[in-house]
């Protein structure tokens, strides 16, 4: 399993604050059934950090006209938008929720040269408050692929994953 470099500082640090709390109780606590329990509750949330921040391998088979998905998580909507921020015109919406279990790594969903990027600073609100997608923390991205045509995404920080690392930048070329 590959992890992604954002995680390592955390992992790290998760890492000596569970072995110290397992180092604590293994001193202080004569119990075999707490420090057993102890020892297993500190691999499972050992595992469920280190998995948010899994970078599988994708093998993508996609035509140059194929849009691929961006994200893993779940479809909740798809709907016709006006879009005011770039395109300013209607535009079809797809909006994908990632839970904590999902990969945390979005890709670029068409190849091109990045036209338009905009940070949005903002608030942690729950992915399903009414007000999450324009209140929140985001990243807009338009992609321009050699055809013309682009495509907009955003990333929109929650409640529990609070931050957007974007690597990519206006007039970088980006592959699908």
């Amino acid at each position: 399993m590959t992890l992604h470099r954002e995680g390592n500082k955390i992992l790290l640090t998760l890492f000596l604050i569970l072995v110290i709390i397992n180092v604590v109780v293994f001193w202080f606590v004569d119990y075999s059934i707490v420090r057993s329990t102890v020892i297993l509750l500190s691999f499972g949330v050992f595992i469920l950090f280190a998995q948010f921040f899994r970078v599988p391998k994708r093998n993508t088979v996609a035509t140059d006209d194929q849009v691929i998905c961006p994200a893993d998580g779940k479809v909740v909507v798809i709907e016709e938008v006006e879009e005011t921020e770039f395109l300013n015109k209607k535009a079809i919406q797809i909006s994908i929720f990632m839970s904590p279990l999902n990969v945390h790594v979005n890709f670029n969903p068409i190849s091109g040269q990045v036209k338009y990027y905009k940070y949005h600073p903002g608030l942690y609100l729950v992915a399903w408050h009414p007000k999450s997608s324009t209140d929140n923390e985001r990243t807009t991205f338009v992609t321009e692929d050699s055809k013309g045509r682009q495509v907009l995404f955003r990333q929109i920080a929650g409640a529990v994953a609070r931050r957007i690392c974007p690597y990519a930048k206006e007039g970088d070329q980006v592959e699908k």
